[in-house]
């Protein structure tokens, strides 16, 4: 086969491994006819960067494609353990430095700005930079998130192991479960194998529950994940932690930049101001923050956009080979 290069990076500890060689090109009129291309006739690929023996359970990858959107500079694929995401704040916290570092856009000091065309829309980004001659140094990123919405408040829904329990759906580039883990008898300090056994009977029985509906396409309208919170709404005194797991069980490292904006959503339809910086905390102990723009509409649902703030780092460059006969490097995960 063809390697398979890729720059490596994590945003918050959750990793982002930016494929930028071997993979063929992805066919499709828009973002989601390629997202639907590659789930259904390259998941090879993504088993083979994903799984291990390269990758791990809770690996995570953007591939980078061309945009159909005017005035998008590039387009994205978000893949993980289960498939393919909608939206990916984490990814585009690290796409943005990537963007800059890698001459995708010029940069321009003391802000560059770019718009990256995901699955679930385009979103705006800024990253800090500095130039000092020839030497170009990026920084800290912050994206404004695709219309974000809260369709359900108060849901009553029976969880298994736990029964009735009251959550929040909140919609940021995807669908989360919000609610917090004293509601399932828990906390954020509790052994991670029993938040995501929780987090994960909370999205079986919401997804049963609680049919979804997105105004711009039905491959949006999916519950994502469940994102356990300590009970501290978002606003300016402190940190609110949280915990999102999504996908088939995987754990984000970081505060979950589309989760952000679902909880900022939910937090601006409760009350909360807009303009209000508020920062969430994850269980790495790193911090994204977040406030309320503008207020607009998605369908019939009052939305409004969620600019989002985060740092991603450099973690190293990776070349992946298939030799001739090797079936588990084809991809497993235990």
């Amino acid at each position: 086969m063809t390697p398979i290069t890729t720059i490596e990076m994590h945003t918050g500890g959750e990793p982002v491994r930016i494929i930028t060689g071997g993979w063929p090109e992805v066919d499709g009129a828009g973002i989601l006819d390629k997202r639907r291309f590659a789930r259904d006739h390259q998941d090879h690929l993504r088993k083979l960067v994903i799984f291990e023996p390269r990758g791990h359970f809770d690996m995570y990858a953007a591939l980078p494609v061309e945009p159909d959107l005017p005035g998008c500079d590039m387009g994205v694929l978000f893949l993980h353990n289960e498939g393919y995401s909608t939206m990916c704040g984490h990814a585009v916290i690290a796409l943005g430095r990537f963007a800059v570092d890698h001459g995708i856009i010029p940069a321009v000091a003391p802000l560059t700005h770019l718009t990256i065309q995901c699955p679930c829309g385009p979103v705006a980004v800024e990253v800090e930079v500095a130039i000092h001659g020839d030497d170009v140094q990026s920084g800290a990123v912050r994206f404004t998130s695709v219309p974000s919405f809260a369709p359900v408040l108060d849901a009553q829904v029976e969880v298994e192991g736990f029964g009735r329990v009251t959550l929040d759906i909140g919609y940021g580039g995807a669908f989360y479960a919000i609610l917090p883990a004293q509601a399932l008898g828990l906390t954020l300090d509790a052994p991670l194998r029993d938040l995501v056994e929780a987090a994960t009977r909370v999205t079986e029985a919401t997804a049963k529950a609680i049919p979804l509906s997105h105004p711009d396409d039905p491959d949006l309208a999916f519950l994502y994940g469940t994102i356990l919170t300590d009970g501290i709404a978002p606003g300016p005194e402190r940190a609110s932690r949280n915990i999102c797991v999504f996908a088939a069980r995987e754990v984000d490292r970081s505060p979950t930049g589309s989760g952000v904006s679902a909880r900022m959503a939910i937090a601006t339809a409760r009350g909360l101001r807009p303009g209000t910086l508020c920062r969430f905390e994850s269980v790495t102990g790193a911090v994204f923050t977040g406030e309320t723009m503008e207020e607009t509409v998605a369908g019939a649902h009052r939305a409004w956009t969620v600019r989002v703030g985060g740092r991603a780092y450099y973690t190293g460059s990776a070349e992946f080979l298939l030799e001739e006969g090797d079936e588990l490097g084809r991809g497993f995960l235990l």
